[in-house]
Formats: C-alpha cells, sequence, structure tokens
C-alpha cells in the first residue's frame, strides 16, 4: 500500500514533517506492553478530526489497513499493527478542548494522558476516577478503545461508565457524534458504548465528552498483611460489604510484595503471604472511621493492619508502589507476560489456589495481583522469550489461566482487552452465536476490513 504516491498524499494531508517512514523511526510503533510485535508502513500524526477523515478516505481509495495507536501501553496487542498498514499515532492531538465545572463534564482529544486529564479536572474541583496503572502515561483514547479500569473501579466503575459522548470517524471516512453532552441518553442504539472497548476495530475516536464527579474531600489507605493468600482472597467480600464501600481493594501476592519492596522499599510488609491495599474516601470526618472498619473487618478475617493514614501524599505515595509493580517485576525476567482475567469476587480464593497450580504444573515463577474489589487478577509470568521450550511451558500456563477463569465463572479481561493476545481464546469464552453477532457489527461498521485488523476475533 505504502508506494510513493500514497505516502506523497499523506503528507498532503497532515504535512510532511508529521510522517514517518524510515525503518528506524517506526521500529518502536510495533511493539506495546506485551510480547506481541508487528511492522507499520508508515505512522501518521494528524491533528484534526477532519485530516484524519481525509486519511480515512485516502486509504479507503487506495486499499490499506489503519491502526489507531496512543502511548503503546497496552496489554493484548491491540495497538500492534498486526497486519501491516499505517499507525494512526495521537500525540499531537493532545488537548483539553472544554471543561465546565458547572455541568461537570469535560471534553477531550484522544492523546491527552490520563495523568494530565485527572490533574485539569481537579484543580477545578472535579474528579475522573477512572485510574489505570500507567496513568501517568497512558491515553485517555487508549483508555476508551480498551474501557479500562483500574483501583478505583469497586466504588466508581470504569471508563465506559464515564463516557457520553463521541466523536469519531468511520473506515470510509465519515464522521458523525454519538451520545452527547447530557447525563441520560435513549435516543436509538448506544452507540457511544458500542465504541467503548471496541479496541479501534469500528472507527477511530477523535473527540471524548467525559461526564465527572465532585472530588472527595478526604482519602485514606490502608495496608493489610495476610499470612496466607487465600485467606486474604477471601477476605474482599467482606471488605466490599461494609457499610461504606471502600474506593479501591487491591491485592498482591508474596511474589508481588518482594518485588515491589526491592525496587522501591519501605512501603510493603516483608515477609506476608499477601497485602491488600485499601483505599476510602469521603468527607474529611468520616475517613478515619471507615478505616478503622477496615482494620476491624480485617483482624476478624484473618488479616492485620500494618498502616493507616489519612495524609493525601503518604496515600499516594504507597499507591505509587502499586503503580510500580509492572515495572519491578520488569526486572525480576528477561519477559514478563501480564495476563488479565476477572472472576466472581467470592471466587477469588479458588482463583488464586487454580494459578497457583498452574504456576507450579508449568514450573515458572507466576506473580499474582490486580483490583481484587472488581474480581480482577493479574497473573504475571516470569519467563524468557529467548528459551524455545520455557516459552513452551509458558504457552500452557497462559491456556491454563484462561480456563481457570472460565472455569468457575469468570472472563478472559476484566480491562486490557482482547487484542492479538487473546483472540485465539475467544471461542472458549463465547458461543458461537455472539462471536457472528460481534462479526456483524464489525462488518457493518467496516466492510472492506480496514479497521486494526487481527484484533479480537
Amino acid at each position: 500500500m505504502a508506494g510513493r504516491t500514497f505516502i506523497r498524499k499523506l503528507k498532503q494531508i497532515v504535512g510532511a514533517e508529521h510522517v514517518s517512514t524510515a525503518a528506524e523511526d517506526l521500529i518502536c510503533y510495533g511493539y506495546d506492553g506485551t510480547t506481541a510485535s508487528g511492522k507499520p508502513e508508515a505512522v501518521v500524526r494528524p491533528v484534526s478530526t477532519a485530516e484524519i477523515a481525509a486519511v480515512m478516505k485516502l486509504v479507503g481509495d487506495e486499499g490499506g489497513k489503519v491502526v489507531p495507536r496512543g502511548a503503546g501501553t497496552g496489554l493484548s496487542g491491540g495497538s500492534v499493527p498486526a497486519d501491516g498498514g499505517i499507525v494512526l499515532h495521537f500525540s499531537r492531538m493532545n488537548r483539553l478542548t472544554r471543561l465546565d465545572a458547572a455541568e461537570m463534564i469535560a471534553i477531550a482529544e484522544p492523546g491527552i494522558t490520563n495523568w494530565d486529564f485527572r490533574k485539569a479536572v481537579a484543580a477545578a474541583g472535579l474528579f475522573y476516577p477512572p485510574d489505570p496503572s500507567s496513568t501517568r502515561v497512558c491515553t485517555l483514547g487508549g483508555n476508551v478503545a480498551e474501557n479500562a479500569g483500574g483501583p478505583s473501579g469497586i466504588k466508581y466503575g470504569v471508563t465506559g461508565d464515564y463516557i457520553i459522548g463521541l466523536e469519531a470517524v468511520t473506515a470510509s471516512g465519515d464522521i458523525f457524534r454519538t451520545g452527547g453532552e447530557t447525563r441520560r441518553n435513549a435516543a436509538g442504539y448506544d452507540l457511544t458504548g458500542m465504541l467503548v472497548g471496541s479496541e479501534g476495530t469500528l472507527a477511530i475516536v477523535t473527540e471524548i465528552t467525559v461526564k465527572l464527579l465532585a472530588r472527595p474531600a478526604a482519602r485514606g489507605t490502608a495496608v493489610l498483611a495476610f499470612d496466607d493468600l487465600a485467606v486474604a482472597g477471601s477476605a474482599v467480600a467482606t471488605l466490599c460489604a461494609l457499610a461504606t464501600t471502600p474506593a479501591a481493594i487491591d491485592i498482591m501476592d508474596a511474589v508481588t510484595i518482594a518485588c515491589v519492596e526491592r525496587y522501591r522499599p519501605g512501603y510493603l510488609p516483608d515477609g506476608a503471604a499477601a497485602v491488600l491495599l485499601v483505599e476510602v474516601d469521603g468527607e474529611e470526618n468520616s475517613v478515619a472511621g471507615q478505616l478503622r472498619q477496615v482494620g476491624e473487618a480485617a483482624s476478624a478475617n484473618g488479616g492485620r493492619i500494618i498502616r493507616s493514614t489519612t495524609d493525601i501524599d503518604e496515600s499516594e505515595e504507597l499507591w505509587e508502589s502499586r503503580r510500580s509493580i509492572s515495572a519491578a517485576l520488569a526486572r525480576m525476567a528477561p519477559t514478563r507476560i501480564g495476563e488479565d482475567i476477572c472472576v466472581p469476587r467470592t471466587s477469588i480464593p479458588e482463583a488464586l489456589e487454580r494459578l497457583r497450580r498452574v504456576g507450579e504444573e508449568s514450573d515458572l515463577t507466576i506473580a499474582v495481583f490486580g483490583h481484587a474489589g472488581d474480581g480482577v487478577l493479574h497473573p504475571n509470568i516470569l519467563t524468557d522469550d529467548l528459551d524455545p521450550e520455557m516459552m513452551a511451558r509458558t504457552e500452557k500456563a497462559i491456556a491454563g489461566i484462561f480456563q481457570a477463569a472460565l472455569d468457575i465463572g469468570g472472563t478472559l479481561s476484566g480491562e486490557h482487552g482482547i487484542g492479538m493476545a487473546k483472540s485465539r481464546f475467544m471461542r472458549g469464552a463465547l458461543s458461537d452465536e455472539t462471536i457472528s453477532l460481534m462479526k456483524g457489527i464489525k462488518l457493518a461498521f467496516d466492510p472492506k476490513g480496514i479497521l486494526n485488523p487481527g484484533k479480537i476475533f
């Protein structure tokens, strides 16, 4: 597709300096946070919806593929060019274009980072809860594509719970809008909900309208230690049932704790079999009481409170330790494969035991952590992709992880999406009829198969 004439036309649309074709410039766009890889034919950096529409019309006329991409932090291969084509990169579309404090909404371009967006709305006294661990670098558009979550999902929900309107471009280059600026909208099909989590396979999102909340006046964090991982898993359901729902409940196993303590020492208890990191929020006069309830619930369920704070900065330091897990684990083996399953909360102990057996049977170290309040677990396999025998065991372990989730009523992904990494497991998770309906939706939006091919199915 990417002949000289085609590249010249792309440069005419977005400017020559915003089109990359040199092999050394394209390498980093062929990877994300997984072991998946691909090779784009060009990287294009548009600055407006009009430019994206023109690019899509050109691709439709010339024949080719388009892969939308934000920061490339994804963990499913969703932004990797599996089938060549051009990467549409949103680094220049990174503005917060409107913030309406009275209406409590914001409108932003897809390339803005989650961190910058959250900081901007916080400065206005407002709150955008979804907070993936990669919050400092991941983009709002990528969060929409994967329907990303984070620790706060237990109380506040995930990305899709806050997206009330989208502007997008079809595979044929037509611009359309879904939803709007109202909190409720029952006019026709929920196209906004359909695009959220579609991984760039249905349309290119170019503008995002987000509903916001009032920022909680105070927050507090508790570190709960357990001598048994399954007991920690059982305690999650009890904590979720407290009179005031915690804002977050994250779990870490012993492997994860040890790795984080080597990477960022002084925040987690040494020698514990498991840790639950629990956050509460609300009015200033309620947070201390909520932390006491958390501590009492832990004591009654086999745990002990190691650390408790209502200091904002100290809480943030504790959560920075949680966010550092991926970097910490990356130092422990040549290759880290991070998976993502979601199970019913009451099945967390069984899931943890099944994951332990998978690691034992495959003779691999599997670190487990996740947003336990939502039933989201992230088994991370420490391996070496240059060792064929080890990778054969790794592939068996991956299949075992997903089968374990499905066997206990769980699903393949709670927040990372399917992308390339999990597409081969979809038929085990969904019926042929369901997959057929999904493929029909894809065909209606993208009859030529231009948008992000090789993903989901």
